[in-house]
């Protein structure tokens, strides 16, 4: 007679116990790898928008005072895009703060006469940039006709922002990381916010960038920072001679 025997309840309880041991190892580690893609992918979405932003801004900055036609008087203020400035010496960088600037250019070479009228109607002949504190975000205005979301959002659409411009988060950065930054020919720092009248004389802007990701990261709670700044040399910033 044959001595065949099943297994205890000691035994079928310890293999139970070692299998969901596994089962949970199993599921710590997949959920880990979910958690450190989607980490990755939140801050590889930022720093792309981030770039992206910074090159536009450096690009249509550096068009700033572009004037092929070598006219006067087409300079607006950065309210009213139909109402000629009594600063014409600002040329085309009409403001210059930390936070702010807007830049004008004759991109299509509309402004044909010595007169203002002449110039009104040039598509994104006056652009914006603006960084609202309050919000962590910039935006971004052309033609006097109201800021759009550039780079972030407003709090109040935390489900679709991406990332939070931290440049004057005071709880991070103190003291603040300025925007736009101003330099003279010679390399000498020069403060428009304070004193507009140095405007004429800025050869060079610096922009820099601080923004963290609007989630934080699943595995640290953490959000994701990155700074990136670049130069940008105005070439037809200069008074004609």
């Amino acid at each position: 007679m044959s001595d065949k025997r099943g297994f205890t309840l000691v035994e079928i309880l310890v293999a139970l116990g070692i299998g969901v041991i596994m089962l949970a190892a199993i599921y710590s580690m997949v959920n880990l790898s979910q958690n450190t893609s989607s980490g990755m992918e939140r801050r590889v979405a930022a720093q792309q928008d981030e770039k992206t932003a910074l090159e536009l801004m450096a690009m249509e900055i550096g068009m700033a005072s572009y004037n092929p036609n070598f006219t006067t008087g087409n300079w607006v203020i950065n309210t009213a895009c139909a109402t000629a400035s009594a600063n014409q010496n600002y040329l085309g960088i009409q403001e210059a703060t930390s936070t702010s600037i807007t830049v004008e250019m004759d991109i299509n070479e509309s402004c044909t006469a010595n007169t203002t009228p002449s110039c009104m109607n040039n598509p994104n002949k006056v652009i914006r940039y603006n960084y609202d504190v309050g919000n962590l975000y910039i935006t971004r205005e052309t033609q006097c006709l109201g800021p759009k979301s550039f780079l972030g959002d407003i709090a109040a659409n935390v489900g679709t922002r991406t990332v939070r411009v931290i440049n004057g988060d005071t709880s991070i950065y103190n003291p603040v990381i300025p925007v736009f930054r101003y330099f003279k020919g010679d390399g000498s720092e020069i403060d428009p916010t304070t004193t507009p009248a140095l405007i004429p004389h800025i050869r060079r802007i610096e922009i820099t960038l601080a923004v963290e990701t609007e989630n934080p990261d699943l595995n640290n709670g953490q959000r994701k920072r990155m700074v990136y700044s670049t130069s940008v040399i105005v070439r037809n910033h200069v008074p004609a001679m």
